[in-house]
């Protein structure tokens, strides 16, 4: 088929595409409308070793790593649960924890989704206050020099995560359009062998055409 052929088939049946487009553009908006929104809330906790060498520098590095897993843990969802009387398990409040650490910054970054913004703020705040307090505690079995202190960086939070309506609507619109283009093809496909024009016959048939007779 030359460019000419694949113009004209958009012509004809262009309207499909665009049909299907702006059809599943609007159920994916549509179903991204009727889901529960999942806030975010990003709190951003600064780790400190008390002295800055080297030594101490990479000691801290490798603490990050356990420090992520102290925090990652039931018994801190526990006591998180205690304090803000949660109506869950430990269990299902670390499904919507995410802990990471930044070894370059010192930084631990915690994440915590929920349906209301402010109690996943508040659940974040909790969480990092009992992180403080334990290196609070701890560094007061240590020697000064030995010290890992923390602290906020910022207060957490809380932004929409998801449905994110926009992109949805965006991708339904692209699969719309792919969708309607391989039927539109299909289409063309399955009527190939019907001649309509003069032009079709001496496509097939590789014969010019001499004369055709009018439609009565």
């Amino acid at each position: 088929m030359e460019l000419g052929d694949y113009l004209a088939i958009i012509r004809r049946r262009g309207w499909l595409i665009l049909l299907l487009a702006v059809l599943t553009s609007a159920a994916a908006f549509g179903f991204s409308k009727i889901q529960t929104p999942v806030y975010q809330s990003s709190l951003r906790m600064l780790v400190q070793p008390a002295r800055t060498d080297f030594g101490q520098a990479q000691a801290a590095k490798q603490l990050l790593r356990g420090y992520v897993q102290w925090i990652h843990s039931s018994y801190r969802a526990a006591k998180v649960i205690d304090e803000l009387k949660l109506d869950m398990t430990p269990e299902q409040l670390l499904s919507d924890i995410e802990v990471a650490s930044d070894d370059s910054s010192f930084v631990i970054q915690l994440n915590v989704e929920n349906t209301d913004p402010n109690l996943a703020n508040d659940i974040a705040r909790t969480w990092g206050n009992t992180f403080i307090q334990w290196r609070i505690d701890d560094n007061a079995t240590q020697r000064k020099e030995d010290r890992v202190d923390a602290e906020f960086i910022d207060d957490p939070q809380a932004g929409l995560d998801r449905p994110n309506t926009k992109i949805n609507a965006a991708a339904g619109a692209i699969f719309g359009a792919l969708l309607g283009t391989i039927i539109v093809f299909v289409l063309e496909w399955i009527e190939s062998g019907v001649v309509r024009r003069s032009e079709d016959v001496e496509k097939y048939l590789e014969i010019p055409v001499i004369g055709t007779i009018p439609n009565q």
